[in-house]
């Protein structure tokens, strides 16, 4: 495996490590441009990627408390749901769609990244308001509730997106949970790991029979972004989460803007 594909390999964990997102983002670019494997396989391959790494990331986060399995439980059932349909869907979709669509993505969580953050504050009776807002998460302590409803419906339609365009939906996934079910932010991010596995499984699943691949390379792949998840976990406590945050969403910029002009417009 070339040097470039390695470094791309430690980034992909690294981001997934400090973020519980991010990862397919760099994997699908690093398959696509610089080990060169054909679009759709790379779509495949990079959720066979993410499905592992974040398996073993959730698991190191679970071990430290940081995983609200009831939470990861409802999210994850209805987000393989809609994952597997999606990626049978993107077996069908042109991949000029597939990887435009995938571009757009990048620029929307570039734009979240750069997104001023608005603290939620507690509000009377245990609620939670933002932006105005307020959403009660007493409730989320029961399996059927309105709020366990909004987490399944999220789950859906952010598998759908995973399926389809190859992206784990971990920057979607990491505020639903804080908005919706009024968790802290490190056990988001340590759930989200556990969600964006099962449905990283259930799309690479959608995706097998029907394009070729390459598991040499995925696996030589995965066993660097493993390494570097496990450093991006380690670093999570002692980098500026805002500083690091603001790089890499010019980075998904830059990237986004390069597979636009490259595959999809044929600049």
């Amino acid at each position: 495996m070339e040097l470039s594909a390695i470094f791309a390999g430690l980034v992909t964990g690294l981001v997934l490590g400090l973020f519980g997102s991010g990862g397919s983002i760099i994997a699908l670019p690093a398959l696509l441009y610089l080990l060169h494997v054909e679009p759709k396989s790379a779509i495949a391959m990079s959720l066979g990627v993410v499905a592992v790494t974040a398996t073993v990331s959730a698991l190191d986060n679970w071990r430290r408390g940081r995983v609200d399995v009831r939470i990861a439980f409802v999210f994850g059932l209805f987000g393989v749901a809609g994952t597997f349909a999606g990626a049978r869907l993107g077996l069908l979709t042109p991949v000029v769609i597939q990887l435009g669509l995938f571009a757009l993505v990048m620029y929307a969580a570039a734009w979240r990244m750069l997104k001023p953050v608005k603290v939620a504050v507690p509000a009377a009776g245990g609620a939670l308001s933002t932006d105005g807002g307020t959403l009660a998460i007493d409730g989320c302590r029961a399996f059927f509730s309105p709020c366990m409803g909004h987490i399944a419906l999220h789950g859906i339609g952010v598998g759908v997106l995973t399926g389809l365009v190859g992206v784990g939906g971990g920057f979607l996934i990491v505020p639903a949970l804080v908005l919706l079910s009024g968790i802290p932010m490190k056990t988001a991010v340590g759930t989200s790991l556990a969600i964006v596995a099962a449905k990283s499984y259930a799309g690479f699943a959608g995706y097998m029979g029907g394009v070729p691949i390459d598991y040499a390379v995925m696996g030589s792949f995965t066993a660097v972004t493993i390494i570097g998840s496990f450093a991006g976990a380690h670093f999570s406590t002692r980098i500026s989460h805002d500083t690091l945050k603001k790089a890499f969403a010019w980075f998904l910029v830059v990237v986004a803007t390069y597979i636009l002009f490259k595959s999809v417009i044929g600049v």
